[in-house]
């Protein structure tokens, strides 16, 4: 037992390199995948569906990705297409100067104003094992929460534009292999420190498993500051686009800490496990924001038609 671990040392230590570009490269396609082919995965995910079949997106709101789309610069519309998702605001993958493109999902509710609901009412919304009653206080909440004016439309979609253009799932997607790659460092350093090269194996575990654990950590922070910096920025250039879209931008977050706040009302205790106060999603973990805070988002945009007034 004890040669073949030494064996199997033996030849890790010997093809190290070719294993470790192979490892970062194997997680960073993985992570590009469903931004590669966006129609074939990320599309299906999130498609929605009506009596068995998926959903054709409204003339109205095809019109509206298009106008997006031409206010926002895009050379090439080609290069985005859109279809009907399900959820209550826009989600969107892929790589605009791919082949495969990049889709964006617009929801049911962006059909919907506040004189003609039907994109929110006609939905069965169960929470907690019971369908949402349209006609309640907390059903109305809900309601107008979920109800976008025009400008708070373009603005969602224009975000997902803006994040998806500036190669937002390129940089996220890199995060993964780049610290992979900084545990070998970490390990070689800390072994170089500590001249455990030729120390017993025991020690040498020991140093692997904290430069596995400062990797880990690394992988977080990054994560976090990374995504966080991508959101900010795809707020930024959106609600750049003109003061329309800024206001919009606004009432944007308005809605969703709105919605979340309701939500957090409906679902009882898995409501506020879930949602702070404020309407911000709680963070994964200790270490982990998972969601930039919507809050902050909303601010930044506040602060940006207060520059452009001053």
């Amino acid at each position: 037992m004890a040669s073949r671990l030494l064996k199997f040392s033996v030849l890790l230590q010997k093809y190290r390199a070719p294993l470790l570009v192979a490892s970062c490269g194997g997680v960073f396609a993985a992570n590009m995948f469903y931004h590669v082919f966006p129609d074939s995965s990320y599309r299906q995910l999130y498609q929605a569906w009506y009596k068995g079949e998926p959903v054709v997106l409204s003339e109205k709101l095809e019109s509206l990705f298009q106008q997006v789309l031409k206010d926002f610069g895009v050379s090439s519309d080609k290069n985005f297409s859109a279809f009907a998702s399900f959820g209550f605001h826009p989600v969107g993958a892929g790589v605009p100067w791919l082949p495969a493109g990049a889709q964006i999902g617009l929801p049911a509710n962006f059909n919907s104003t506040t004189d003609d609901p039907h994109g929110i009412t006609n939905r069965n919304i169960f929470i907690n094992g019971k369908t949402v009653d349209w006609s309640s206080e907390a059903g109305c909440a809900l309601k107008e929460a979920l109800v976008f004016s025009l400008e708070a439309q373009k603005f969602g979609i224009a975000r997902e534009v803006a994040r998806l253009q500036s190669g937002g799932p390129l940089m996220t997607a890199a995060v993964a292999p780049f610290c992979l790659g900084g545990v070998w460092v970490y390990s070689v350093v800390l072994k170089q420190v500590f001249r455990l090269h030729g120390g017993p194996v025991l020690m040498r575990g020991a140093v692997n498993v904290l430069a596995l654990g400062i990797g880990a950590v690394s992988y977080f922070l990054t994560s976090d500051a990374l995504s966080q910096w991508v959101d900010y920025s795809a707020d930024r250039r959106a609600a750049g686009v003109s003061r329309e879209y800024a206001r919009g931008g606004v009432e944007f977050y308005d809605k969703i800490l709105s919605r979340n706040k309701t939500l957090r009302s409906l679902m009882g205790q898995k409501g506020e496990e879930m949602y702070a106060p404020s309407g911000n999603l709680f963070p994964a973990h200790v270490l982990q924001l998972k969601y930039t805070p919507y809050t902050s988002r909303r601010e930044g945009i506040i602060a940006l038609l207060k520059e452009e007034k001053a």
